[in-house]
């Protein structure tokens, strides 16, 4: 399958009728593929990956900036450990945002990712972002209260500021060269549940249970509502949301692996020229390495 077949039913830009219901999360666009082939798909974009971030790295023009949210067991972290698997690890930074410090809290809700952007020729990987700030402070408007903000009139005019907020923000961050990838990992609720059952059934996954995960399944309805009104008020032709089918952790790993290609591969990314004088430079250094006597 194409790349471009494999990304774009889930590219949302720029949505006017958006609803996240009509998203399948068990949806693999009739692919059916064995696990060896699936791995085979995700070990071709993993070599063009790492073939890309090394001209990324060297350029040193642009940034990437990719986001990863999606509700607890959604497979943020096996989506990143998989896809960048085979990236320089010099030239990537893995950021998993918690519950905000007090220094954090401080300072405005963008601040604490504002000072963790990639720099230039550096692959940024945020698990959950700024994005918490109108889902999980939306969702519990305790966390909200904790944020020390000016008194403002009690209405829904907050999250509509927030997500002007973060549109101009990440507009910014495109117009000074950063590349904004942010990915939706959709899953079920019967499938959370079966991944959660699966975490406290294996010892070596029963650290990654919380408690507070099956007190968010109670509110389930209301996360979708606040996730639908999210990508329908910051899909932009700018930074795009990747609304990817994540019940099937191999086919969510595969769209994660193919965006990320397809955005780079359109960066016009390559290698720095040398000029004239360097290669004089660099001939004189290898006529003096081939005089050394051993």
């Amino acid at each position: 399958m194409k790349s471009a077949k494999l990304i774009e039913p889930f590219r949302i830009e720029a949505p006017k009728n958006f609803r996240l219901a009509d998203h399948d999360p068990a949806d693999t666009l009739g692919l059916e593929i064995d696990k060896q082939e699936a791995k085979s798909m995700l070990a071709r974009d993993i070599e063009k990956l790492a073939e890309l971030q090394e001209m990324l790295y060297a350029q040193e023009r642009w940034a990437v900036l990719a986001i990863f949210q999606a509700m607890d067991a959604g497979g943020k972290d096996s989506a990143i450990k998989h896809v960048m698997t085979g990236v320089n690890p010099q030239g990537c930074e893995v950021h998993a945002f918690k519950a905000p410090s007090p220094e954090e809290l401080e300072h405005d809700f963008l601040w604490r990712a504002a000072v963790r952007l990639p720099r230039r020729g550096r692959i940024g990987i945020f698990n959950r972002s700024y994005y918490e700030e109108v889902l999980v402070a939306r969702v519990r408007p305790e966390l909200l209260g904790r944020q020390k903000l000016p008194p403002a009139p009690k209405s829904e005019k907050i999250w509509k500021q927030r997500f002007q907020d973060i549109v101009a923000f990440e507009r910014h961050l495109v117009r000074n060269g950063t590349l904004v990838l942010k990915f939706h990992l959709r899953i079920s609720k019967q499938e959370q549940k079966r991944r959660f059952l699966q975490r406290l059934e294996t010892p070596a996954k029963r650290w990654k249970f919380s408690i507070d995960d099956v007190a968010d399944r109670k509110l389930w309805d209301r996360y979708m509502d606040a996730y639908e009104d999210m990508i329908l008020n910051t899909g932009t032709p700018e930074a795009p949301w990747y609304v990817v089918p994540a019940d099937n952790k191999w086919f969510a790993r595969l769209v994660v692996a193919a965006t990320m290609v397809d955005a780079l591969g359109r960066l016009d990314l390559r290698f720095p020229k040398v000029g004239r004088a360097q290669l004089e430079e660099m001939r004189r250094i290898r006529q003096a390495l081939e005089a050394e006597k051993d």
